[in-house]
């Protein structure tokens, strides 16, 4: 199997109300607006998070962005009006910090990510 992209899904119950809050999370505009019910960010050359409209299963997303600098992005998160958890160091030297969006959908950014342990 190739797989060529990857698209992570987080339902929301209000596109609208999801999409401003996304874009003060990545800082600009979705990449694409295929629907009306459906706004996608392109987070890495072939990975895509797509916040779609789905009252029945909003809120149980769980979406992991390994970053660079986990330091730098809470901080510009700070910037825009977000509020990451605190930063706290797991296995192995991983450090993690997790923010919800308004309909409970969990994300965590990763630093000292690596591919292999």
């Amino acid at each position: 199997m190739t797989v060529n992209h990857v698209l992570a899904v987080a339902p929301v119950r209000d596109i609208d109300t999801a999409r401003a809050w996304y874009e003060r999370l990545f800082g600009r505009a979705p990449d694409n607006r295929p629907m009306d019910s459906l706004a996608e960010w392109r987070v890495t050359e072939t990975g895509w998070l797509q916040v779609w409209q789905d009252a029945d299963r909003a809120g149980h997303a769980l979406v992991n962005f390994a970053v660079d600098d986990l330091e730098h992005q809470c901080a510009e998160l700070a910037t825009r009006g977000l509020n990451p958890g605190s930063i706290e160091t797991v296995n192995k030297g991983v450090r993690l910090s997790t923010i919800i969006d308004p309909d409970g959908n969990t994300i965590t950014f990763i630093g000292n990510f690596r591919v292999e342990y």
